[in-house]
């Protein structure tokens, strides 16, 4: 595992979610130290910690490992359209890259909240 992609990885994927070291400790069951360790770069998650951490990320553990998307990863997005769409917001400005961001948040909360409430 790469030390400084791997810890620089985590902690950027958690900033851009906007989520404090504790709160993303909270949400893949871990203590905040071992989340702060893990962007220090001083210690390495489990498989089963890296798994829920690349799950509530939002990437693949490949992703947190090696910085880049395996080709398996990218065949499961089978919607062309989509799949050309995000590549080309892959290389707008980060302010307009967050912006996208949440709106398809808006977009997934929404949908998630309306299957609660049809359940």
């Amino acid at each position: 595992m790469e030390k400084n992609g791997f810890s620089k990885r985590i902690r950027e994927l958690r900033r851009q979610r906007n989520l404090s070291q504790s709160e993303l400790g909270k949400i893949v069951g871990l203590h905040v130290t071992h989340i702060g360790r893990y962007e220090r770069g001083t210690s390495r998650p489990s498989a089963d910690a890296l798994k829920r951490l690349a799950e509530a990320l939002g990437v693949t553990t490949d992703y947190l490992i090696e910085g880049k998307a395996n080709d398996v990863a990218k065949a499961k997005l089978e919607d062309k359209d989509l799949l050309d769409m995000f590549r080309e917001v892959e290389v707008f400005p980060e302010e307009e890259k967050f912006v996208v961001k949440k709106i398809l948040d808006a977009l997934i909360t929404k949908r998630k909240l309306q299957g609660l409430a049809s359940s």
